[in-house]
């Protein structure tokens, strides 16, 4: 075959490598892997966490390999343990339950989220049902709706808001998963507001900063890019949902949980390679992916200007202390 890239991979293979700014970790996984680590530290091994700390592979097999339990069942911990809750959340019957047996409990739900469920709880006092906008079994959605006996209704897309069924509408509130699309709980939240003109919205909208900041950065990389790579495992909701927006943008995108998932058929023909990170991804599998682009040619890096975020949480009582405790 004779024509321009007859001499070598120029022309067909990755030249620049364009970073998302922000990207990966957020205050709230930073939050909840440090209070795994610092208990380990602590009590020492093993920690039981209630569903993974955060949805990605990596943090979950390291935090394992150090004496971390993952368990979805309260049945599978020990008398006398101690039990981390997830960034997502939990009901309100996990935390009874969890009392009641006595465990020594860190929370480690994203302070985001647990203003959710502090508004749910707060309004409900006051009489009102809601209308929650998530995707159904997702830990956060299961959580916030488990805030509640009954009262909450969820709605994953717009065709859901035409066929709920509150008990009643004059006191009616309505609630958002912290990962969700910008653009698509807009959407389904103007539907919400079409058919319940009086509906009760949020001071501050749900969706967190971090989920805000990483959609904002894609939509400004997008159209800069021949593709697009999240960094992010399959459950990670903002992750996907960084993806969704790069293809909805008319970017090919593809989400991958390490370097190993690259395939070099990927970047042929593509020149500009856009980088993010969903929110519970850590920077080492960031840097591997670039590693891995650059064996396939990407000779420069540059990343983009953008939101510097200096959000921090502080850990719950009992792990705030530098020192390491003995376990007795």
């Amino acid at each position: 075959m004779t024509g321009p890239h007859v001499d070598g991979l120029q022309g067909r293979s990755p030249q620049e490598i364009i970073l998302a700014e922000p990207r990966g970790f957020c205050a709230g996984v930073d939050r909840a892997i440090e209070i795994v680590e610092k208990a380990l530290a602590k009590f020492g091994r093993p920690i039981y966490v209630r569903h993974e700390i955060v949805h990605n592979t990596y943090v979950v097999n390291d935090l394992k390999s150090r004496g971390a339990i993952f368990i979805e069942e309260l049945d599978d911990v020990p008398p006398g343990a101690t039990l981390v809750f997830s960034a997502h959340g939990v009901s309100q019957a996990v935390q009874r339950e969890a009392r009641d047996r006595g465990f020594q409990i860190f929370d480690a739900t994203c302070p985001l989220v647990t203003k959710v469920h502090v508004e749910v709880a707060k309004l409900h006092k006051e009489g009102y049902e809601f209308i929650m906008i998530g995707h159904k079994g997702h830990p956060e959605v299961e959580g916030t709706m488990g805030q509640l006996d009954s009262g909450i209704h969820l709605v994953e897309d717009v065709a859901d808001v035409a066929h709920v069924q509150p008990g009643q509408t004059a006191k009616l509130a309505v609630v958002t998963q912290t990962t969700l699309s910008v653009d698509d709980a807009a959407e389904i939240s103007a539907a919400v507001k079409a058919r319940f003109p009086l509906i009760r919205e949020p001071k501050q909208q749900d969706i967190c900063y971090a989920t805000q900041n990483r959609q904002d950065a894609i939509k400004i990389m997008s159209p800069q890019v021949d593709i697009v790579i999240v960094v992010g495992s399959p459950t990670s909701s903002n992750s996907n949902r960084l993806r969704e927006l790069a293809e909805k943008l008319g970017t090919e995108a593809y989400m991958v949980d390490s370097a190993e998932e690259l395939l070099p058929a990927w970047f042929e023909g593509k020149t500009r390679v856009g980088l993010t990170a969903g929110a519970s991804a850590p920077e080492l599998l960031v840097q591997q992916v670039i590693d891995r682009i650059r064996a396939l040619g990407a000779v420069s890096v540059r990343k983009m200007d953008g939101i510097e975020e200096t959000v921090k949480f502080p850990l719950p009582k009992g792990l705030r202390m530098d020192g390491v405790a003995s376990a007795d």
